[in-house]
Protein backbone atom coordinates (compact mmCIF):
# COMPACT_ATOMS: atom_id res chain seq x y z
CA UNK A 1 0.00 0.00 0.00
CA UNK A 2 1.61 3.42 -0.95
CA UNK A 3 2.38 5.73 2.33
CA UNK A 4 -0.19 8.43 2.70
CA UNK A 5 3.19 10.73 4.04
CA UNK A 6 5.37 13.23 2.25
CA UNK A 7 8.10 11.55 1.00
CA UNK A 8 9.95 14.91 -0.13
CA UNK A 9 11.80 14.83 3.47
CA UNK A 10 12.80 17.22 5.40
CA UNK A 11 12.69 21.36 4.58
CA UNK A 12 14.76 24.33 5.88
CA UNK A 13 11.08 25.40 7.52
CA UNK A 14 11.39 21.94 9.80
CA UNK A 15 14.93 20.90 9.92
CA UNK A 16 18.11 22.77 10.98
CA UNK A 17 21.38 21.22 11.45
CA UNK A 18 22.30 20.80 15.21
CA UNK A 19 25.09 22.81 16.19
CA UNK A 20 26.62 24.28 19.82
CA UNK A 21 26.68 27.84 17.75
CA UNK A 22 23.08 28.22 17.93
CA UNK A 23 23.49 28.27 21.61
CA UNK A 24 25.64 31.00 21.53
CA UNK A 25 23.15 32.98 19.10
CA UNK A 26 20.42 32.47 21.24
CA UNK A 27 22.62 33.45 24.30
CA UNK A 28 23.22 36.61 22.83
CA UNK A 29 20.03 37.10 22.59
CA UNK A 30 18.08 35.99 25.72
CA UNK A 31 21.03 36.56 28.12
CA UNK A 32 22.98 39.58 26.68
CA UNK A 33 23.16 41.71 29.65
CA UNK A 34 24.32 38.28 31.88
CA UNK A 35 27.69 37.90 32.99
CA UNK A 36 29.44 35.14 30.48
CA UNK A 37 32.79 35.37 31.33
CA UNK A 38 35.17 35.99 34.78
CA UNK A 39 38.48 36.47 34.46
CA UNK A 40 40.62 38.37 36.88
CA UNK A 41 39.67 42.16 35.74
CA UNK A 42 37.77 41.04 32.63
CA UNK A 43 34.33 40.89 32.51
CA UNK A 44 31.93 40.15 29.40
CA UNK A 45 27.92 39.65 29.21
CA UNK A 46 26.91 37.71 26.53
CA UNK A 47 26.35 40.45 24.08
CA UNK A 48 30.00 40.84 24.21
CA UNK A 49 31.34 37.49 24.34
CA UNK A 50 29.55 36.89 21.11
CA UNK A 51 30.85 40.05 19.65
CA UNK A 52 34.02 39.17 20.48
CA UNK A 53 33.69 35.25 18.98
CA UNK A 54 32.23 37.33 15.47
CA UNK A 55 35.57 39.16 15.15
CA UNK A 56 37.71 36.08 15.83
CA UNK A 57 35.81 34.18 13.03
CA UNK A 58 35.96 37.05 10.43
CA UNK A 59 39.63 37.55 11.52
CA UNK A 60 39.88 33.50 10.76
CA UNK A 61 38.00 33.85 7.94
CA UNK A 62 40.44 36.89 6.22
CA UNK A 63 43.33 35.17 6.99
CA UNK A 64 41.73 32.13 4.56
CA UNK A 65 41.09 29.59 7.10
CA UNK A 66 37.69 27.95 6.34
CA UNK A 67 35.63 24.91 5.85
CA UNK A 68 37.59 22.06 7.18
CA UNK A 69 40.49 23.73 8.14
CA UNK A 70 41.99 22.41 10.94
CA UNK A 71 43.39 25.13 13.31
CA UNK A 72 45.58 24.03 16.40
CA UNK A 73 45.36 25.81 20.04
CA UNK A 74 47.76 25.06 22.75
CA UNK A 75 46.31 27.28 25.37
CA UNK A 76 45.24 27.06 28.79
CA UNK A 77 42.43 27.89 30.17
CA UNK A 78 41.60 31.32 29.31
CA UNK A 79 38.91 32.95 27.62
CA UNK A 80 40.73 33.64 24.36
CA UNK A 81 40.23 29.34 24.27
CA UNK A 82 36.43 29.88 25.00
CA UNK A 83 35.85 31.93 22.27
CA UNK A 84 37.60 29.48 20.06
CA UNK A 85 35.12 26.99 20.82
CA UNK A 86 32.88 28.95 18.98
CA UNK A 87 34.60 31.32 16.24
CA UNK A 88 36.75 28.01 14.85
CA UNK A 89 32.97 25.99 14.00
CA UNK A 90 31.24 29.33 12.88
CA UNK A 91 33.33 29.50 10.24
CA UNK A 92 33.14 25.59 9.32
CA UNK A 93 36.48 24.79 10.69
CA UNK A 94 37.66 22.25 12.86
CA UNK A 95 38.92 22.86 16.52
CA UNK A 96 41.60 21.21 17.26
CA UNK A 97 42.81 21.90 21.23
CA UNK A 98 46.42 20.22 22.08
CA UNK A 99 47.38 19.25 25.71
CA UNK A 100 49.46 22.03 26.91
CA UNK A 101 51.59 19.14 29.03
CA UNK A 102 52.73 17.19 25.51
CA UNK A 103 56.47 17.11 25.04
CA UNK A 104 57.24 19.11 21.60
CA UNK A 105 57.96 15.38 19.69
CA UNK A 106 54.21 14.57 20.28
CA UNK A 107 53.02 18.36 19.80
CA UNK A 108 55.09 18.15 16.04
CA UNK A 109 53.25 14.76 15.66
CA UNK A 110 49.43 16.33 16.31
CA UNK A 111 50.74 19.45 14.54
CA UNK A 112 51.77 17.07 11.09
CA UNK A 113 48.86 14.18 11.46
CA UNK A 114 46.65 16.70 11.90
CA UNK A 115 47.80 19.05 8.69
CA UNK A 116 46.88 21.93 11.06
CA UNK A 117 46.24 25.56 8.52
CA UNK A 118 46.37 27.95 11.72
CA UNK A 119 48.51 27.26 14.80
CA UNK A 120 47.39 29.55 17.65
CA UNK A 121 49.40 29.47 20.69
CA UNK A 122 49.47 31.14 24.35
CA UNK A 123 53.02 33.07 24.64
CA UNK A 124 54.04 31.16 27.56
CA UNK A 125 53.70 27.89 25.40
CA UNK A 126 55.45 29.61 21.96
CA UNK A 127 58.57 27.91 22.54
CA UNK A 128 56.88 24.65 22.93
CA UNK A 129 55.37 25.09 19.45
CA UNK A 130 58.52 26.64 18.00
CA UNK A 131 60.34 23.16 19.35
CA UNK A 132 57.67 21.46 17.71
CA UNK A 133 57.87 23.39 14.63
CA UNK A 134 61.62 22.83 14.27
CA UNK A 135 60.82 18.83 14.52
CA UNK A 136 57.84 19.07 11.61
CA UNK A 137 57.93 17.15 7.89
CA UNK A 138 54.92 19.34 6.52
CA UNK A 139 54.75 22.75 5.20
CA UNK A 140 54.36 25.54 7.41
CA UNK A 141 50.91 27.18 9.14
CA UNK A 142 50.34 30.32 10.31
CA UNK A 143 51.05 31.26 13.62
CA UNK A 144 49.26 33.52 15.90
CA UNK A 145 49.99 34.27 19.59
CA UNK A 146 47.85 34.68 22.83
CA UNK A 147 49.21 37.40 24.97
CA UNK A 148 47.82 36.67 28.61
CA UNK A 149 49.20 38.94 31.12
CA UNK A 150 48.78 36.23 33.89
CA UNK A 151 50.90 33.68 32.30
CA UNK A 152 52.95 36.01 29.50
CA UNK A 153 56.73 34.99 28.67
CA UNK A 154 57.89 38.13 26.66
CA UNK A 155 60.82 36.19 25.38
CA UNK A 156 58.31 34.22 22.69
CA UNK A 157 56.34 36.48 20.07
CA UNK A 158 54.84 35.47 16.84
CA UNK A 159 53.90 38.17 14.14
CA UNK A 160 50.47 38.01 14.31
CA UNK A 161 49.01 38.40 17.84
CA UNK A 162 45.33 37.31 18.86
CA UNK A 163 43.88 40.37 19.65
CA UNK A 164 44.17 41.65 15.86
CA UNK A 165 42.11 38.56 14.94
CA UNK A 166 39.62 39.97 18.21
CA UNK A 167 39.26 43.28 16.27
CA UNK A 168 38.41 42.26 12.56
CA UNK A 169 35.18 43.24 10.78
CA UNK A 170 32.11 40.86 12.52
CA UNK A 171 30.89 37.49 10.54
CA UNK A 172 27.52 37.80 9.96
CA UNK A 173 26.38 34.57 8.95
CA UNK A 174 24.45 32.38 11.62
CA UNK A 175 27.74 30.15 11.38
CA UNK A 176 25.22 26.45 11.54
CA UNK A 177 26.93 23.75 9.58
CA UNK A 178 25.63 22.58 6.10
CA UNK A 179 25.51 19.31 7.53
CA UNK A 180 25.24 18.18 11.34
CA UNK A 181 27.73 15.58 10.20
CA UNK A 182 30.06 18.40 9.62
CA UNK A 183 33.41 17.49 11.67
CA UNK A 184 33.53 20.13 14.54
CA UNK A 185 36.82 19.26 16.71
CA UNK A 186 39.70 17.05 16.46
CA UNK A 187 40.83 16.13 19.91
CA UNK A 188 43.93 13.66 20.26
CA UNK A 189 43.90 10.43 23.04
CA UNK A 190 46.35 10.74 25.43
CA UNK A 191 48.69 8.37 23.83
CA UNK A 192 48.96 5.46 26.66
CA UNK A 193 51.19 3.40 24.88
CA UNK A 194 51.74 4.32 21.06
CA UNK A 195 50.94 7.64 19.14
CA UNK A 196 47.82 9.55 19.90
CA UNK A 197 44.62 8.68 17.72
CA UNK A 198 42.33 11.57 16.15
CA UNK A 199 39.22 11.55 17.38
CA UNK A 200 36.40 13.81 14.89
CA UNK A 201 33.87 15.44 16.56
CA UNK A 202 30.83 16.34 14.34
CA UNK A 203 28.22 19.05 15.63
CA UNK A 204 25.43 17.39 16.42
CA UNK A 205 27.48 14.98 18.70
CA UNK A 206 28.36 18.24 20.47
CA UNK A 207 24.76 19.79 20.24
CA UNK A 208 23.30 16.86 21.85
CA UNK A 209 25.78 16.27 24.48
CA UNK A 210 25.64 19.65 26.03
CA UNK A 211 21.96 19.46 25.97
CA UNK A 212 22.49 16.20 27.71
CA UNK A 213 24.30 17.36 30.52
CA UNK A 214 22.05 20.25 31.44
CA UNK A 215 18.92 17.46 31.79
CA UNK A 216 21.48 14.88 33.87
CA UNK A 217 23.34 17.19 36.04
CA UNK A 218 19.98 19.43 36.76
CA UNK A 219 21.50 22.63 35.96
CA UNK A 220 19.79 25.52 36.59
CA UNK A 221 19.86 28.77 34.51
CA UNK A 222 22.53 31.28 35.72
CA UNK A 223 24.97 29.11 37.19
CA UNK A 224 28.34 30.16 38.08
CA UNK A 225 30.50 27.69 36.40
CA UNK A 226 34.42 26.77 37.25
CA UNK A 227 36.82 26.31 34.77
CA UNK A 228 38.82 23.69 35.99
CA UNK A 229 38.39 21.04 33.37
CA UNK A 230 40.83 21.13 30.53
CA UNK A 231 39.15 22.30 27.44
CA UNK A 232 41.87 20.36 25.42
CA UNK A 233 40.16 17.28 27.29
CA UNK A 234 37.33 16.36 25.58
CA UNK A 235 36.54 20.43 25.26
CA UNK A 236 36.15 20.62 28.45
CA UNK A 237 33.60 17.47 28.51
CA UNK A 238 31.66 19.80 26.32
CA UNK A 239 30.99 22.22 29.45
CA UNK A 240 31.45 25.43 27.03
CA UNK A 241 28.86 24.48 24.82
CA UNK A 242 26.63 23.85 27.40
CA UNK A 243 26.75 27.33 29.98
CA UNK A 244 25.08 29.40 26.81
CA UNK A 245 22.31 26.67 26.95
CA UNK A 246 20.94 28.61 30.57
CA UNK A 247 23.18 31.95 30.78
CA UNK A 248 25.64 30.35 32.99
CA UNK A 249 28.94 32.06 33.50
CA UNK A 250 32.49 30.55 32.94
CA UNK A 251 34.66 31.83 35.66
CA UNK A 252 38.34 31.50 34.48
CA UNK A 253 42.00 31.09 36.96
CA UNK A 254 44.45 30.05 34.45
CA UNK A 255 46.36 27.77 36.76
CA UNK A 256 43.89 25.44 38.63
CA UNK A 257 46.13 25.62 42.26
CA UNK A 258 44.16 25.58 45.38
CA UNK A 259 44.82 28.99 46.60
CA UNK A 260 42.99 30.35 43.22
CA UNK A 261 40.47 27.77 43.46
CA UNK A 262 39.13 28.46 46.66
CA UNK A 263 39.54 32.34 45.42
CA UNK A 264 37.48 32.20 42.84
CA UNK A 265 34.50 29.90 44.61
CA UNK A 266 34.11 32.50 46.94
CA UNK A 267 34.43 35.91 45.28
CA UNK A 268 32.01 34.28 42.55
CA UNK A 269 29.79 32.53 44.41
CA UNK A 270 30.93 29.21 41.75
CA UNK A 271 27.81 26.79 42.31
CA UNK A 272 29.10 24.44 39.59
CA UNK A 273 32.49 22.65 38.50
CA UNK A 274 34.12 19.57 37.04
CA UNK A 275 37.57 17.83 37.81
CA UNK A 276 39.29 14.88 37.90
CA UNK A 277 39.44 12.77 41.12
CA UNK A 278 43.59 13.95 41.68
CA UNK A 279 42.28 17.68 41.62
CA UNK A 280 39.52 16.78 44.10
CA UNK A 281 42.44 15.22 46.37
CA UNK A 282 44.32 18.30 46.09
CA UNK A 283 41.30 20.53 47.40
CA UNK A 284 40.51 18.34 49.77
CA UNK A 285 43.96 18.03 51.59
CA UNK A 286 45.21 21.90 50.89
CA UNK A 287 46.24 24.16 53.72
CA UNK A 288 43.91 26.58 52.19
CA UNK A 289 40.94 24.77 52.10
CA UNK A 290 38.48 26.59 54.09
CA UNK A 291 37.75 25.54 57.91
CA UNK A 292 34.14 25.11 57.62
CA UNK A 293 31.84 23.05 54.76
CA UNK A 294 30.71 25.03 51.19
CA UNK A 295 27.20 26.29 51.99
CA UNK A 296 25.16 26.37 49.83
CA UNK A 297 27.07 23.16 48.43
CA UNK A 298 28.72 23.03 45.19
CA UNK A 299 27.71 20.55 42.28
CA UNK A 300 30.93 18.61 41.14
CA UNK A 301 30.76 16.49 37.71
CA UNK A 302 34.13 14.23 38.49
CA UNK A 303 35.96 11.31 35.45
CA UNK A 304 38.68 9.69 34.61
CA UNK A 305 40.26 6.99 36.78
CA UNK A 306 37.60 5.63 39.26
CA UNK A 307 37.84 8.33 42.22
CA UNK A 308 39.00 6.65 45.12
CA UNK A 309 36.07 6.24 47.72
CA UNK A 310 38.18 7.54 50.41
CA UNK A 311 38.51 11.05 48.42
CA UNK A 312 34.61 11.48 47.75
CA UNK A 313 34.53 11.12 51.59
CA UNK A 314 36.94 14.04 52.23
CA UNK A 315 34.83 15.85 49.52
CA UNK A 316 31.73 15.28 50.76
CA UNK A 317 32.41 16.61 54.49
CA UNK A 318 33.79 19.46 52.22
CA UNK A 319 30.43 20.83 51.06
CA UNK A 320 31.08 19.12 47.45
CA UNK A 321 28.25 17.14 45.91
CA UNK A 322 30.54 15.04 43.64
CA UNK A 323 28.52 13.18 40.81
CA UNK A 324 30.71 10.53 39.33
CA UNK A 325 30.76 10.02 35.10
CA UNK A 326 32.29 8.07 32.92
CA UNK A 327 33.47 8.44 29.25
CA UNK A 328 36.07 8.53 26.85
CA UNK A 329 37.38 10.80 24.36
CA UNK A 330 36.20 8.99 22.00
CA UNK A 331 32.20 9.42 23.12
CA UNK A 332 32.82 13.40 23.85
CA UNK A 333 33.61 12.63 27.66
CA UNK A 334 31.03 11.79 29.95
CA UNK A 335 27.81 8.67 28.64
CA UNK A 336 27.56 7.32 32.02
CA UNK A 337 25.84 8.99 35.41
CA UNK A 338 25.99 7.85 39.17
CA UNK A 339 23.02 9.02 40.00
CA UNK A 340 21.78 9.38 43.63
CA UNK A 341 19.30 7.33 44.70
CA UNK A 342 17.08 8.67 47.94
CA UNK A 343 17.69 5.39 49.74
CA UNK A 344 21.26 5.97 49.54
CA UNK A 345 20.33 8.93 51.95
CA UNK A 346 20.37 6.51 54.94
CA UNK A 347 23.82 4.87 54.62
CA UNK A 348 27.07 5.92 55.85
CA UNK A 349 29.40 8.46 54.21
CA UNK A 350 31.98 5.72 53.83
CA UNK A 351 28.60 3.67 51.92
CA UNK A 352 27.85 6.49 50.23
CA UNK A 353 30.97 6.87 49.02
CA UNK A 354 31.39 3.70 47.77
CA UNK A 355 28.28 3.72 45.69
CA UNK A 356 29.23 6.89 44.47
CA UNK A 357 32.48 5.48 42.75
CA UNK A 358 30.21 3.57 40.28
CA UNK A 359 29.68 4.43 36.66
CA UNK A 360 26.08 4.43 37.31
CA UNK A 361 23.60 4.76 34.32
CA UNK A 362 23.35 6.03 30.81
CA UNK A 363 23.47 9.71 30.45
CA UNK A 364 19.54 10.54 28.48
CA UNK A 365 21.17 11.54 25.23
CA UNK A 366 23.15 7.85 24.98
CA UNK A 367 21.01 5.61 23.52
CA UNK A 368 22.35 2.22 25.14
CA UNK A 369 25.58 1.72 27.17
CA UNK A 370 25.56 -2.45 27.65
CA UNK A 371 28.39 -4.47 29.50
CA UNK A 372 28.82 -7.18 26.58
CA UNK A 373 30.93 -10.93 27.03
CA UNK A 374 32.88 -10.56 24.08
CA UNK A 375 33.76 -14.37 23.60
CA UNK A 376 30.08 -14.97 23.39
CA UNK A 377 27.95 -11.35 22.51
CA UNK A 378 25.93 -12.14 25.43
CA UNK A 379 25.21 -9.35 27.96
CA UNK A 380 26.38 -10.07 31.57
CA UNK A 381 23.52 -11.01 33.99
CA UNK A 382 23.35 -8.07 37.09
CA UNK A 383 25.21 -9.84 39.78
CA UNK A 384 27.99 -7.69 39.92
CA UNK A 385 30.45 -10.07 39.62
CA UNK A 386 30.50 -11.02 36.38
CA UNK A 387 32.85 -9.19 34.16
CA UNK A 388 32.33 -7.86 30.06
CA UNK A 389 33.45 -5.18 28.34
CA UNK A 390 31.73 -1.77 28.13
CA UNK A 391 29.74 -0.76 24.68
CA UNK A 392 27.95 2.34 23.68
CA UNK A 393 25.44 3.11 20.40
CA UNK A 394 24.79 6.74 20.76
CA UNK A 395 25.10 10.05 18.68
CA UNK A 396 28.06 11.37 21.15
CA UNK A 397 29.94 8.74 19.53
CA UNK A 398 32.94 10.12 17.52
CA UNK A 399 32.15 10.70 13.97
CA UNK A 400 35.66 8.62 13.17
CA UNK A 401 39.13 8.12 13.97
CA UNK A 402 41.07 10.82 12.01
CA UNK A 403 43.03 9.26 9.02
CA UNK A 404 42.65 6.09 10.60
CA UNK A 405 39.79 3.61 8.82
CA UNK A 406 41.17 0.28 10.07
CA UNK A 407 40.93 1.57 13.86
CA UNK A 408 37.53 3.31 13.05
CA UNK A 409 36.36 -0.16 11.58
CA UNK A 410 37.85 -1.85 15.10
CA UNK A 411 36.43 0.22 17.18
CA UNK A 412 32.67 0.19 15.77
CA UNK A 413 32.49 -3.60 15.09
CA UNK A 414 28.72 -5.17 15.64
CA UNK A 415 27.36 -1.72 15.41
CA UNK A 416 28.95 -0.64 19.00
CA UNK A 417 31.89 1.41 19.99
CA UNK A 418 34.05 -0.94 22.02
CA UNK A 419 35.68 1.15 24.85
CA UNK A 420 38.54 -1.64 26.27
CA UNK A 421 37.10 -0.99 29.74
CA UNK A 422 36.07 -3.94 31.96
CA UNK A 423 32.82 -4.04 34.18
CA UNK A 424 30.43 -4.73 35.85
CA UNK A 425 26.58 -4.53 36.17
CA UNK A 426 24.65 -4.32 39.88
CA UNK A 427 21.30 -5.18 40.43
CA UNK A 428 20.04 -2.05 40.33
CA UNK A 429 21.93 -1.64 36.43
CA UNK A 430 24.49 0.36 37.70
CA UNK A 431 27.76 -0.41 36.01
CA UNK A 432 30.95 -0.28 37.91
CA UNK A 433 34.61 -0.69 35.95
CA UNK A 434 36.58 -3.21 37.44
CA UNK A 435 39.53 -2.07 34.74
CA UNK A 436 40.63 -1.53 31.47
CA UNK A 437 40.69 -4.94 29.76
CA UNK A 438 44.42 -4.70 29.97
CA UNK A 439 45.05 -4.12 33.32
CA UNK A 440 42.70 -7.40 34.72
CA UNK A 441 44.98 -9.50 36.82
CA UNK A 442 44.22 -13.33 36.25
CA UNK A 443 45.70 -14.88 39.23
CA UNK A 444 45.14 -18.46 39.45
CA UNK A 445 42.22 -18.66 37.29
CA UNK A 446 40.52 -15.25 39.63
CA UNK A 447 39.90 -12.02 38.16
CA UNK A 448 41.61 -9.41 40.21
CA UNK A 449 40.17 -5.72 39.82
CA UNK A 450 43.38 -3.14 40.12
CA UNK A 451 41.24 -0.50 40.73
CA UNK A 452 39.44 -2.52 43.63
CA UNK A 453 43.23 -2.79 45.02
CA UNK A 454 43.92 0.46 44.48
CA UNK A 455 41.18 1.93 46.13
CA UNK A 456 42.36 -0.34 49.71
CA UNK A 457 45.78 1.63 49.14
CA UNK A 458 44.25 5.14 48.99
CA UNK A 459 42.50 4.80 52.36
CA UNK A 460 45.93 4.38 53.61
CA UNK A 461 47.33 7.53 55.51
CA UNK A 462 51.03 7.15 54.27
CA UNK A 463 49.59 7.06 50.23
CA UNK A 464 49.56 9.88 47.67
CA UNK A 465 48.99 7.88 44.87
CA UNK A 466 48.95 4.03 43.70
CA UNK A 467 48.70 1.16 40.57
CA UNK A 468 48.46 -2.28 40.52
CA UNK A 469 49.18 -4.33 38.02
CA UNK A 470 50.35 -7.90 37.22
CA UNK A 471 53.54 -9.88 37.87
CA UNK A 472 54.26 -13.25 36.87
CA UNK A 473 54.45 -15.75 39.10
CA UNK A 474 55.42 -19.16 38.87
CA UNK A 475 52.47 -20.78 41.02
CA UNK A 476 49.48 -18.54 40.23
CA UNK A 477 50.68 -16.70 36.55
CA UNK A 478 50.50 -13.60 37.77
CA UNK A 479 49.92 -12.07 41.15
CA UNK A 480 49.21 -8.05 42.43
CA UNK A 481 52.37 -5.88 42.75
CA UNK A 482 51.67 -2.23 43.84
CA UNK A 483 53.09 0.55 42.91
CA UNK A 484 53.20 3.46 45.95
CA UNK A 485 53.87 6.97 45.75
CA UNK A 486 54.10 8.17 49.54
CA UNK A 487 53.22 11.27 50.56
CA UNK A 488 55.33 13.88 51.38
CA UNK A 489 57.81 12.92 54.47
CA UNK A 490 56.03 9.62 54.59
CA UNK A 491 58.24 6.56 54.74
CA UNK A 492 55.79 3.86 54.50
CA UNK A 493 56.95 0.11 55.01
CA UNK A 494 55.83 -2.45 52.46
CA UNK A 495 54.85 -5.45 55.07
CA UNK A 496 52.67 -3.03 56.50
CA UNK A 497 51.11 -1.55 53.16
CA UNK A 498 50.41 -4.96 52.40
CA UNK A 499 48.86 -6.29 55.72
CA UNK A 500 47.04 -3.46 55.52
CA UNK A 501 45.25 -4.67 52.56
CA UNK A 502 45.16 -8.46 53.72
CA UNK A 503 42.79 -7.21 56.69
CA UNK A 504 40.78 -5.35 53.79
CA UNK A 505 40.46 -7.58 50.89
CA UNK A 506 40.94 -11.50 49.82
CA UNK A 507 44.31 -13.26 50.21
CA UNK A 508 44.05 -13.68 46.51
CA UNK A 509 43.91 -9.58 45.82
CA UNK A 510 46.06 -8.91 48.12
CA UNK A 511 49.61 -7.02 46.64
CA UNK A 512 52.42 -9.62 46.72
CA UNK A 513 54.94 -7.30 46.26
CA UNK A 514 54.98 -3.24 47.10
CA UNK A 515 57.49 -0.72 45.37
CA UNK A 516 57.91 3.23 46.56
CA UNK A 517 58.36 5.89 44.28
CA UNK A 518 57.36 8.53 42.13
CA UNK A 519 54.84 6.84 39.46
CA UNK A 520 55.32 7.59 35.68
CA UNK A 521 52.19 9.67 34.46
CA UNK A 522 50.74 10.73 30.91
CA UNK A 523 50.55 14.55 30.20
CA UNK A 524 46.81 14.44 31.30
CA UNK A 525 47.83 13.04 34.99
CA UNK A 526 47.43 9.15 33.78
CA UNK A 527 49.30 6.94 35.52
CA UNK A 528 51.38 5.18 32.34
CA UNK A 529 50.60 1.36 33.59
CA UNK A 530 51.96 -0.25 30.85
CA UNK A 531 55.55 1.20 32.21
CA UNK A 532 54.61 -0.23 35.17
CA UNK A 533 53.84 -3.76 33.78
CA UNK A 534 56.88 -3.84 31.90
CA UNK A 535 59.00 -3.00 34.90
CA UNK A 536 57.26 -5.81 37.10
CA UNK A 537 57.79 -8.17 34.53
CA UNK A 538 61.25 -7.29 34.76
CA UNK A 539 61.24 -7.36 38.41
CA UNK A 540 59.54 -10.62 38.66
Amino acid sequence: MPSQFDTSGPSAANHVPLSPVSFLNRAAAVHGPRPAVVYGAIRRNWRDFEERVRRVAGGLRARGVGKGDIVSVICPNIPQLYELHYAVPMIGAVLNTINTRLEPDTVAYILDHAESRMIIADSAYLGLVQDALSRRDGSGAELVTIVDAEGQDAGHTAALEYETLAASALFDGTGLPEDEWQPLALNYTSGTSGRPKGVVYHHRGAALMAMGTVNAWAVPHFISYLSIVPMFHCNGWCHPWMLPLVGGKMVFTRDPVPARLFEAIETEKVTHFGAAPIVLQMLAESSDAPAAPFSPRIRVMTAGAPPPPAILEKTGAMGLDVMQVYGLTETYGHILQCLWQDEWDALSPAEQAELQAHQGIAFPMVEEVAVIDRATGARVPKDGQTQGEIAIRSNTVMREYYKDPAATAEAFADGWFWSGDAAVVHENGYIQIRDRLKDVIISGGENISSVEVEAVLYRHPDVQAAAVVAKPDAKWGEVPCAFVEPRPGAAPDADAIIAFCRARLAGFKTPKSVVFGTLPKTATGKIRKFELRQQAREEG
